[in-house]
């Protein structure tokens, strides 16, 4: 039951000698997503060792190149591979025209289909569900319009308490139903409530994706609880007059956002590369959110199942 977060990209607009843009890869029971494609993705993607055939949704947040100037080499890699299935693509609406734009100009026949869905980025909205997840984009206050991502799992059924089946002869025709929350009715009329015949499964994990923003408090309501957020701190505190300019934010700013949003871990990252010993930059949010972590290249951040508390005992 994975649910995983690997960071391909850790630099802002300018690469480092060990940092490259800024790129994700969420792994989430086995389904992998690719949120943003900053130059180098598909190097570091091979370097972590992933399939690139097992992704098949990429979630671009605005188009600035640090977070789409690898897109263009992975599509055309993609097809060099000889990928026949589908590739979804998530973006802000003029993604499609810089991408087919691109593949004119450079002659490039892709043997799969590229979907796009075009995001208005000032609304809030799903764009993607399967049976284990939803993802839904939000609005970020940037120089161009950006959207956040959010990742959440589904409710879990219910798990059967030990020998409850057996004690009210449960067919198996009900169990399903009963998983789902539904009480049981004996032969008797007898009502059995729920509580008393499962156990709640593991609570739903989520992720938040916010980047680049300037300290924006709305989006609280999108990120609030998260297990995991990831938020942008592109400067340290003594420079917050140049993140309010370039509409970013500083370490502290993204500790606040957490800390108000009731997070249980914040991985701040986008770092300009100004700055040599990112240390400061953890010292300055740990100082309000103890529970920061900062977004190095390579770096895996694991969100544990956690089973929830009964609320009755049989």
């Amino acid at each position: 039951m994975t649910f995983s977060l690997f960071i391909l990209g850790s630099s802002s607009a300018l690469p480092t000698s060990n940092r490259f843009p800024t790129a994700h890869v969420l792994n989430v029971q086995e389904r992998f997503f690719l949120i943003d494609c900053g130059e180098g993705t598909q190097m570091q993607l091979r370097r972590m060792h992933f399939k690139l055939g097992r992704l098949n949704h990429i979630f671009i947040s605005h188009l600035h190149g640090d977070h789409v100037f690898g897109l263009f080499g992975l599509l055309s890699s993609l097809g060099l591979m000889g990928r026949e299935q589908d590739l979804h693509l998530y973006g802000p609406p003029q993604l499609e025209e810089v991408i087919l734009q691109h593949l004119k100009m450079f002659d490039i026949h892709l043997p799969y289909k590229v979907i796009f869905y075009p995001l208005q980025c000032e609304k809030s909205g799903r764009i993607y569900e399967d049976k284990v997840l939803t993802v839904r984009h939000f609005p970020l206050s940037h120089r161009i319009p950006a959207c956040g991502y959010l990742f959440t799992e589904k409710e879990r059924i219910r798990n059967f308490r030990p020998g409850v089946i057996e004690k009210y002869r449960i067919p198996i025709i009900k169990r399903k139903g009963i998983q789902q929350g539904d009480d049981l009715v004996t032969e008797e009329g007898k009502v059995v409530p729920n509580e008393q015949l499962t156990l709640p499964g593991p609570l739903p994990r989520s992720y938040a994706f916010c980047s680049d923003t300037q300290y924006d408090r709305s989006i609280l309501p999108f990120v609030r609880g998260v297990d995991l957020l990831y938020h942008e701190a592109t400067f340290a505190n003594a420079d917050v007059d140049r993140a309010r300019e370039t509409k970013h934010s500083t370490a502290r700013q993204a500790a606040l956002i957490a800390r108000e949003a009731g997070v249980k871990k914040l991985v701040i990252g986008h770092f300009s590369a100004r700055y040599k010993d990112l240390n400061l930059l953890l010292e300055e949010a740990r100082e309000i959110f103890p529970a920061t972590f900062l977004a190095e290249d390579g770096e895996r951040f694991d969100v544990p199942l956690v089973r929830a508390t009964p609320s009755e005992k049989p």
